[in-house]
C-alpha cells in the first residue's frame, strides 16, 4: 500500500465539500431558510450544534451531512458554507450540517456519540424540522465518511430507561453516501502507525478500535448505501470502500462503488459533477421515492 500523510491543512483544503436553544431563522438566500446553531447536545460544559438548512417549499425529507475532515470539525458562517449543499437544497432536501466534538480535543469513540446523539435529537424534532424520522439520510466527505458508515451500520432502538428524551430515541438511518470513507480504523491506530501523528483523533486505546470501524459491522439489516473513491486516492486508499462494499452485498444490502478514475482524495470539475450528481441520485431513489410510494 502507498501511503502519503497530509497536513490537516492539506486536508481540509482537497475536500471541497468540508467547508457545518433554537434562535430566529436567518436568510441567506431566495427560498432557503437558515436556523444556525442549533444545540442537539452539551458534553463537558460546552454545546453540540447543528446547522439547519431548510428550502421552502421542502420534500420532508432531511439529510444530515458529517462536516468532519481528518475528525476535525470546524464552524464558519452558515451564509457562507450553504453553496456546499446546493446540489440537494435544488431537489428540496433538508439539510442539517452536524459538528461533533472535535480534533484534538476529542477521541473519534468520543465523535461517534456525538454523531449517534445527532441522529437521535432529530428524530425527537422531526415534526418542528419538517422531516420524516424513518427517511433520514446521512452523509459526509473522508472522516464525515467514516461517520456516516458508522451511523448506517451501528445503530441502537435507544435506551428505553434513561433520563434523557433525546437517548430513548433509536438512531437509524435510511440512506447513506460515503464520499472516500475509512471503513477499517485497525490499520490506522497504534503505535506502529503514522497516522494518529497527523490526526490526533486516532489517538485511542487500540484495543477500542473494534468498534469504530464500520466494515466490521456489516449487517442485512443496514440501509442503502453509495460510496464514491478516487482510485489514486493515497491517504484513505480506496481498497476501504471496495471491502466496505462487498461486506455490505454478501449481507444482501444494496451497496455501490462509484470509482473515480485517476482521482485523489476530493474531486473537482467534472469529477466533482458526476459524483454530486450520484450523490443527490441515491437520496432521491432510496428517500425520496420511496416517501411517495408509502404515501400510495
Amino acid at each position: 500500500m502507498t501511503l502519503c500523510i497530509y497536513s490537516k491543512r492539506q486536508i481540509l483544503c482537497s475536500i471541497i465539500l468540508l467547508l457545518p436553544a433554537v434562535v430566529a431563522p436567518l436568510y441567506a438566500g431566495e427560498d432557503i431558510e437558515i436556523i444556525p446553531d442549533m444545540v442537539y447536545g452539551h458534553k463537558h460544559g460546552m454545546a453540540l450544534t447543528m446547522d439547519v438548512y431548510r428550502p421552502d417549499p421542502c420534500n420532508g425529507i432531511g439529510i444530515l451531512f458529517m462536516v468532519s475532515g481528518g475528525w476535525h470539525s470546524a464552524w464558519a458562517p452558515p451564509e457562507k458554507t450553504m453553496g456546499l449543499f446546493k446540489p440537494l437544497l435544488d431537489k428540496k432536501f433538508t439539510v442539517l450540517a452536524v459538528r461533533h466534538g472535535s480534533s484534538p480535543k476529542y477521541i473519534v469513540p468520543e465523535i461517534v456519540k456525538d454523531v449517534q446523539r445527532s441522529v437521535r435529537y432529530v428524530k425527537l424534532h422531526a415534526k418542528e424540522l419538517g422531516v420524516d424520522p424513518n427517511q433520514l439520510g446521512v452523509c459526509g466527505f473522508s472522516a464525515g465518511g467514516h461517520l456516516s458508515l458508522i451511523l448506517g451500520t451501528m445503530s441502537d432502538d435507544g435506551d428505553p430507561d434513561s433520563k434523557d428524551e433525546v437517548m430513548r430515541v433509536n438512531n437509524r438511518v435510511a440512506a447513506v453516501v460515503a464520499y472516500c470513507p475509512p471503513t477499517d480504523l485497525r490499520p490506522l491506530v497504534g503505535e506502529d502507525s503514522p497516522y494518529p501523528k497527523h490526526f490526533p483523533a486516532l489517538r485511542f486505546d487500540p484495543n477500542d478500535v473494534n468498534q469504530v470501524s464500520p466494515l466490521l459491522y456489516a449487517s442485512s439489516d443496514d440501509p442503502p448505501v453509495l460510496m464514491i473513491h478516487g482510485d489514486k486516492d493515497t491517504l484513505v486508499p480506496i481498497w476501504h470502500s471496495k471491502k466496505m462494499c462487498k461486506a455490505l452485498k454478501d449481507k444482501g444490502v444494496e451497496s455501490e462503488l462509484m470509482v473515480i478514475e485517476g482521482a485523489g482524495h476530493g474531486f473537482t470539475g467534472e469529477d466533482g459533477k458526476r459524483a454530486n450528481n450520484a450523490w443527490v441520485a441515491w437520496f432521491e431513489k432510496h428517500l425520496l421515492l420511496k416517501k411517495i410510494k408509502n404515501k400510495h
